[in-house]
Order: C-alpha cells, then sequence, then structure tokens
C-alpha cells in the first residue's frame, strides 16, 4: 500500500505531526470510506451483475451476500451451476474477475470480493487445508521442504493459513503465475 505522508503542525510548540492518507481505491481507503457499509454496496453490485448473469445462462441461483473480515463475499447458491464453476475452477475465477469489473466500473474502487459458485470454494478450502496440514506435518517430521503444486491466489491463501497453524513450519510462494505454488519448510530457528 503506498501512502501520503501529510505534515501538519500542532498548535502546541509548533510540534509536527505526520499523518498518513492512505492511497485512493486502496484497502485502506476502502475502510476508511465506510468500511462494512461500502463492502455491503460492493456486494449488492455484485449480486445485480450476477443477477443479470444468471438470467442470460438462463439459471436458477439464490445470492448471498456476507462481509468477510475487509472483503465481500457472493455465493451463488442452487443447482446446475456447475458449468459456471468449470473444471477446475478456471471458469469461476474468470467470472469473479468480470464481477470485481463489474463493481469497479461501478464504484470506481478495485474491489476485492470473493465469489463461490454452487458451494465450490468451500468444499475447496476445506480439502486445501487438509492437503497443507498433512503436509506441514510430513515437513515438521522430516525436515525436508515440500512444493505443492500451482494454485489460484485464493487456494495457496487458505494453504499458507493452514500451514501457518502447525508449529515448526513455514511456507512461501514460489514461481510465476500461472505456475505459482506454495513450498513447505522448516521454519527458521
Amino acid at each position: 500500500m503506498s501512502e501520503t505522508a501529510l505534515p501538519t503542525v500542532s498548535p502546541e510548540a509548533g510540534t509536527e505531526i505526520t499523518t498518513e492518507v492512505p492511497e485512493p481505491g486502496s484497502d485502506a481507503a476502502r475502510t476508511a470510506a465506510g468500511g462494512a457499509a461500502a463492502l455491503e454496496v460492493e456486494g449488492e453490485v455484485a449480486a445485480d451483475y450476477l443477477e443479470g448473469l444468471l438470467d442470460i445462462a438462463d439459471l436458477d441461483g439464490d445470492l448471498d451476500l456476507d462481509v468477510e473480515g475487509e472483503r465481500a463475499v457472493v455465493a451463488v447458491v442452487g443447482d446446475r451451476l456447475d458449468r459456471l464453476v468449470g473444471g477446475d475452477g478456471s471458469t469461476l475465477e474468470a467470472l469473479q474477475e468480470l464481477t470485481r469489473l463489474a463493481v469497479q466500473t461501478k464504484t470506481g474502487v478495485r474491489s476485492r470480493l470473493m465469489l463461490d459458485i454452487g458451494g465450490h470454494r468451500a468444499a475447496r478450502r476445506a480439502e486445501l487445508t487438509s492437503l497443507a496440514t498433512s503436509a506441514a506435518q510430513r515437513v515438521a517430521t522430516s525436515g525436508a521442504a515440500e512444493t505443492l503444486a500451482p494454485m489460484t491466489p485464493f487456494e495457496r491463501k487458505v494453504v499458507h493459513d493452514a500451514v501457518a497453524a502447525v508449529d515448526g513450519v513455514a511456507s512461501d510462494s514460489t514461481g510465476v503465475e500461472p505456475q505459482r505454488a506454495v513450498v513447505i519448510h522448516p521454519a527458521a530457528s
């Protein structure tokens, strides 16, 4: 995050105070500008966009809106949504990017919205947490680093979070998209 420091002078003995002003469109700017309310607006804009998409595709789905941390979350729930996920989740990733662009176009703010369709991300999160925990435990026992298969940013975040919960190991990402992968290694002492 790039921030601009604006010097101000305190009325007390001319003491200079520096005020950090968040870069427009940054997460800090979004939080400062309304936090949860701004994220709820993101979710509503995304829901409108996705409703239109579902109508065009002639698919039925209910939309659930939520805010988790500093991110709006939209879930499309229903039957026959597999083609919106794709075999490896790539269609879901593309729809998430299109939805983020629709939100940015409407609000003028870069969106970090998370989209889930048919529970795919929730199931993938559980699967990755189990995979990462097992790998981290193997690394903790053997002392040998393990490199996992390339993953999306969402998947890598889930893995890093799961590895952080295991004592004696750490994780880093390596490589360049779309071949970026997580390496689990013994933690530095």
